[in-house]
């Protein structure tokens, strides 16, 4: 089979494409031929050796694939050979095949198309996780997003929609913004060409958001927490920007700010039973179309770097998503 590979930490133009053994079907384990696999941003982190987990090498990167159950190994009980799938395999996405723990292969509806079911599980369940389990949020509090046009971001979008919050949506380009119009945001913020926080506080009254979704860190995620209201929930999703946040910690104790780290994968291998109801839920918010993921381009296979890039440079306006088939 065909896939990207990574031998040795680097800059992404090391990655080569190169003819592979197919995986292992292992106990446990489901062989799916990827129709689709959604890009994101620790892609590339894990490329360069800058992400938190560092995989053995050789390896594929690309966490989230859609496509068919080839085979399955030993004990697996939930998916059989021919049904259409999506999957986290946290590595190995960018191949025409991969195996993943059956625990984390979820059979996708007829009406998904591929390219949709690859771009959803890691935005979609990153986010319902933040601003469900962690943030709490409830019907009539302002959400205030950050990198509001991004995977993740445009989820948080939606998702702060679905539970009755009024949203705020942050970006860097009026096109951005108008794209997180079209997901549901009540009011966008241009950070490029205005004052976040004076722009907060106008739209708020003076309030501040209760909650503040940040997926860029950065200055920007420290402008964000002096955004908040009393009591607010600061969510740490990532930090696209390249730089971690220096907090005024004097904002978080006289505001009584909660700082809350949110990485969805390891709490979903942590808590299975309540990632499935989770993810549930987001599949039942889909076939109502309150969500609706936006593919923003696709690539074959062979333009992987391509479209990393895209996602690595800001670039990107909802999700990127390599092609390896036919994605229907």
């Amino acid at each position: 089979m065909k896939a990207v590979v990574c031998r040795a930490f680097g800059p992404l133009t090391d990655l080569k494409l190169e003819d592979i053994a197919s995986p292992a079907v292992e106990p446990g384990k489901v062989l799916v031929d990827v129709r689709a696999c959604g890009l994101n941003f620790y892609d590339g982190l894990a490329v360069e050796g800058k992400y938190q987990t560092k995989p053995p090498f050789p390896f594929s990167p690309g966490g989230e694939v859609a496509g068919i159950v080839a085979a399955v190994g030993e004990g697996v009980t939930n998916v059989s050979v021919g049904q259409r799938v999506l999957a986290f395999t946290g590595f190995g996405g960018y191949a025409e095949q991969v195996a993943a723990d059956a625990t984390r292969v979820v059979p996708i509806p007829d009406s998904m198309d591929y390219a949709v079911a690859a771009g959803f599980l890691i935005a979609y369940a990153t986010s319902w996780h933040a601003l469900k389990d962690r943030a709490a949020i409830r019907p009539g509090e302002t959400l205030l997003v950050l990198g509001a046009a991004g995977g993740v971001g445009l989820a948080a979008v939606e998702q702060g929609k679905a539970l009755g919050a009024r949203v705020i949506a942050a970006a860097s380009t009026d096109e951005k913004l108008a794209l997180c119009r079209e997901h549901g945001a009540d009011e966008t913020i241009n950070y490029s060409t205005g004052d976040l926080r004076e722009q907060v506080k106008a739209l708020t009254g003076g309030k501040g958001a209760d909650v503040v979704y940040d997926p860029v860190g950065g200055k920007i995620g420290e402008t964000a927490v002096k955004c908040l209201s009393l009591l607010g929930r600061y969510l740490v999703i990532g930090f696209a920007s390249g730089d971690i946040p220096q907090l005024a910690f004097n904002q978080l104790l006289l505001k009584q700010i909660a700082v809350i780290g949110v990485l969805w994968g390891g709490w979903a291998k942590a808590n299975p039973a309540l990632d499935a109801a989770n993810l549930a839920e987001l599949l039942e918010l889909h076939a109502k179309g309150q969500i609706r993921p936006h593919i923003s381009e696709t690539y074959p296979l062979d333009e992987y770097l391509t479209a990393l890039n895209r996602v690595m440079q800001g670039q990107a306006k909802g999700k990127v998503v390599l092609l390896t088939g036919t994605a229907s």
